[in-house]
């Protein structure tokens, strides 16, 4: 005989917020739902350790604030995210979460691709401060990034080489710095511009 139904209880933020202190993993909510994270491979987190030392460094003396994988951002009462890198230069003085990045940073990999670039460049979009998003892939040497312009977005990619802009703080990043110490190919094999 099967398990009975159980009721799906959708929390609010605060309420979140209160079971997230106890728990003892993380978890981000998604449409008033927890759901709980995975742990990051070795490559992941060498790949946002590096990003973050470089932008931290982009903020000394100014009052932006660089968190990595343990600060929340709240994008509503329904949803929030664990960004893998993000940018906070505004008055945010929430210690446990923070609503006003200027850039946030996700490091992609096959778990966590589909909804890096689908759920999160949507609601990370609706964000009024947010001036860059940027997707750091963990398999080969490639950095997308959508730009705010005024009201419109703009994508940029950079594969194998080269630089890519961060506005905040005002800096740019080359593929060499992200993934110095990782040895990964420029492209994936089965990609036919390769």
């Amino acid at each position: 005989m099967g398990e009975a139904a159980k009721v799906l209880t959708r929390l609010g933020f605060e309420e979140y917020l209160a079971a997230e202190e106890k728990a003892k993993v993380k978890h981000e909510l998604v449409d008033g739902v927890m759901y709980a994270m995975a742990g990051a491979s070795d490559i992941h987190n060498r790949i946002s350790g590096n990003i973050f030392a470089r932008i931290w460094g982009g903020t000394r003396g100014s009052p932006c604030r660089v968190y990595m994988s343990d600060m929340k951002l709240k994008i509503d009462n329904w949803r929030s995210y664990y960004p893998d890198v993000m940018v906070v230069c505004a008055d945010d003085p929430h210690p446990y979460y923070k609503e006003s990045p200027c850039l946030i940073v996700e490091v992609l990999s096959e778990t966590t691709e589909v909804v890096d670039r689908r759920e999160k460049l949507e609601h990370y979009r609706r964000i009024p401060s947010l001036e860059a998003y940027l997707l750091v892939d963990s398999r080969v040497r490639r950095v997308e990034g959508y730009y705010r312009q005024g009201e419109q977005w703009f994508y940029t990619e950079v594969v194998g080489a080269g630089e890519v802009r961060v506005p905040c703080p005002s800096l740019r990043l080359s593929l060499e710095e992200i993934y110095e110490g990782i040895e990964l190919p420029d492209r994936f094999p089965e990609d036919p511009d390769a």
